[in-house]
């Protein structure tokens, strides 16, 4: 996919995002929430909602366990991510050294946390349950674990395809599958749990793969990772010898 492809996907899904946010906070807006709660999209939402629960508090706490878990799991891989920068920093002691693709991971992952702390100050929507501890429902909108989800997972797609392809193809296929699968499953399990209006879920796709989009804009061709410069060191050294 070229670049201008990559740039005309992100329009497109930032004018996607964009439309569904209005939707939400503008079109059939009714006060189905618990506490009285205005939501948007009311009839879809609540029709949704209907489907899966007879009782206005009820949610499965099993699949919402799950996903809590899922949701850990893509933390720890950033946390891994962090420690591949971080020994790339140290062992080439600069940090225009460490993998431009890392750096624009790091960068992607910090813009994501930031749109968290946006989404919990200006709220858009209210959960559709009173989680257990809590006096009120929080903010629901978008989905955090469903950006998280994708963004971090779909980030290390892209990562593992580029890395791995050329040496280790049949790990990076095997890898790819298995986070297509996770992604697959946060998104099932948070839309079905109860814990977020349908409309959270869609809004978290939308953004993610904004973000997504914009990522692969400056993500670059297959990148040289740590172990590869050290094994073409010694090729060097033999041709120097050789002339």
């Amino acid at each position: 996919m070229n670049k201008s492809t990559k740039i005309k996907l992100f329009i497109f899904f930032l004018l996607l995002t964009g439309g569904w946010i209005y939707a939400v906070l503008y079109v059939d807006v009714a006060s189905i929430g618990p506490n009285n709660t205005s939501v948007g999209l009311a009839t879809a939402n609540k029709w949704f909602r209907d489907l899966l629960f007879n009782s206005p508090n009820e949610y499965f706490e099993t699949v919402y366990k799950a996903t809590e878990y899922l949701g850990y799991f893509a933390l720890a891989c950033c946390v891994f991510m962090a420690c591949v920068g971080l020994f790339q920093l140290i062992k080439r002691k600069s940090l225009l050294k460490v993998d431009r693709e890392i750096i624009f991971t790091g960068i992607l992952y910090a813009a994501t946390i930031g749109l968290y702390v946006l989404f919990e100050k200006k709220i858009i929507n209210y959960r559709p349950v009173i989680m257990a501890g809590e006096t009120a429902p929080e903010a629901s909108f978008p989905s955090s674990h469903t950006m998280l989800i994708i963004v971090v997972f779909g980030s290390l797609i892209i990562l593992s395809s580029h890395y791995l392809n050329k040496k280790h193809p049949n790990i990076s296929a095997i890898i790819q599958a298995l986070l297509v699968c996770l992604i697959v499953a946060m998104v099932a399990g948070r839309l079905l749990c109860g814990v977020h209006w349908m409309t959270d879920i869609v809004g978290g796709i939308f953004i993610s793969a904004s973000l997504l989009a914009l990522y692969s804009i400056f993500y670059v061709g297959r990148p040289k990772f740590y172990y590869e410069e050290d094994e073409e060191e010694p090729k060097k050294e033999e041709v120097k010898k050789k002339k």
